[in-house]
């Protein structure tokens, strides 16, 4: 951790809302006038989009369990923690980008499911901004979470989850239900092991709850809607968190523990900003403490 090069790590499965997430920081960031550097977690796997395909038909092809992007074997963790120490120590270090398709590969004259070469981080920057999945890990091969200063999970409960990726990969990417189930089925020996556990090390949890019936995921014809669902919202260390004034501000919400603040889904994202906006001042009155003597 650095006081004087923070780091925020925002981790959570694909189709979880880490870009909701990412907004409200955005919006904090430009009210507070913080630059920040990026990187994105998908920058950081193994293989591009290609090469993914063939390892994993490999593997099958050998009745051996296939690599997926929530374990180690399919992401470059060492690396990324290479990264964050180095941002942390100096302010500086690297990056690149995942293309996903052809809107964001035009630019770089390069194919979809490619990755951009690799360049400098830009310069003069307040902190270290990281959305992905993997955030909060710790492995035998790397210890990501030991160089974060603030650590968000977004965790919608798992048959939401498989709702929301079912959706998206069956509507904008044109995958079949019976494609989407595979991957998912694929994906649960990592998630268990690699996703989950970082959510025990993240400073601050937002977890959707439908309160519409969710039971069976694979034949929702509907993604519950933020207006059909509360968000409960676990600190991992109460003290300090003044409570009553977010009880007071945000209407509808209750504790249901000593350190859960349970919200209307529909005022998740006003939750975000009165959670994390003092959190960011904080880290920013001690950086500019330190940055000053």
């Amino acid at each position: 951790m650095s006081i004087k090069h923070p780091i925020i790590a925002v981790t959570g499965s694909s189709g979880a809302g880490t870009t909701t997430v990412k907004r409200s920081f955005e919006h904090i960031f430009r009210r507070e006038k913080i630059t920040s550097a990026v990187i994105e977690g998908d920058s950081m796997h193994r293989y591009d989009r290609a090469e993914m395909k063939k390892v994993v038909a490999d593997a099958e092809a050998r009745n051996e369990r296939a690599p997926t992007h929530f374990g180690p074997d399919a992401n470059e963790l060492a690396e990324l923690e290479s990264i964050f120490k180095n941002y942390g120590e100096t302010g500086h270090g690297k990056r690149r980008f995942y293309l996903h398709n052809d809107e964001e590969a035009k630019p770089y004259g390069q194919q979809p499911g490619t990755f951009t070469p690799w360049e400098n981080l830009p310069e003069h920057t307040d902190l270290l901004f990281y959305e992905g999945l993997h955030g909060a890990y710790v492995g035998d091969d790397a210890d990501v979470a030991q160089h974060v200063d603030l650590a968000i999970g977004v965790v919608p409960v798992v048959n939401l989850e498989w709702i929301q990726k079912i959706h998206r990969d069956t509507e904008g990417r044109g995958y079949s239900v019976e494609a989407v189930t595979q991957t998912i089925l694929r994906r649960m020996h990592d998630y268990v092991n690699y996703i989950c556990p970082q959510f025990s090390r993240t400073h601050i949890n937002f977890q959707r709850v439908p309160i519409v019936d969710t039971s069976n995921p694979f034949i929702a014809r509907d993604i519950p809607t933020l207006d059909e669902s509360m968000v409960v919202i676990r600190f991992r260390d109460p003290h300090g968190v003044d409570f009553p004034y977010l009880l007071t501000m945000i209407h509808d919400s209750f504790m249901s523990r000593p350190n859960c603040l349970v919200v209307p889904g529909g005022k998740m994202e006003l939750a975000m900003q009165l959670v994390l906006s003092p959190i960011m001042l904080d880290l920013m009155e001690k950086k500019w403490k330190r940055s000053s003597k």
